[in-house]
């Protein structure tokens, strides 16, 4: 019995997928085991971008060590249909307020173009009742990019 592969994409599939997601996971490397931690995110078409609170696990973990794997995924629920695909890189805290201000309204216009329920403000440092533009008026979070990726694997169904 020969054992099938899964196939792999070729970088418009995996561009593709990437840009039309907005939730990935990110693992960073824990004391004992890897810590994962669901992140939204946005593409410019080069670099992964995301916003971090300012507290919790993922801080001391990134503080410790910025190398993470990031998988972006999409799935029909009955799995027929799947594409997956994973970096392994490291994090680099963004820290030009121009730069930073951009990428802050790009996810404001990420929220708004996929309507996404104005509770995902809490994963960001903000209550449900902020409007989403807060997000690019205020610095409650930090900005991370995903740089230095040397290693990618882009899979789908057969």
């Amino acid at each position: 019995m020969d054992i099938i592969k899964i196939p792999r994409m070729d970088k418009v599939e995996y561009d593709h997928l990437i840009e039309e997601g907005y939730i990935c996971r990110i693992a960073f490397q824990g004391e004992k085991y890897p810590y994962i931690a669901p992140f939204l995110y946005v593409f410019d078409g080069q670099f992964l971008y995301f916003l971090s609170t300012k507290y919790g696990k993922k801080i001391e973990y990134f503080r410790k060590s910025p190398y993470v794997s990031v998988e972006v995924e999409k799935y029909t629920r009955d799995l027929s249909s799947y594409t997956f695909v994973t970096f392994q890189g490291y994090l680099e805290e963004v820290t030009d307020s121009i730069e930073k201000k951009l990428i802050r309204e790009q996810f404001v216009d990420l929220i708004k173009k996929k309507k996404l329920s104005r509770n995902i403000l809490a994963a960001l440092g903000h209550t449900p009742q902020d409007p989403a533009e807060a997000i690019a008026m205020e610095e409650r979070s930090f900005v991370w990019k995903l740089v230095g990726v040397k290693d990618l694997v882009a899979l789908k169904n057969l």
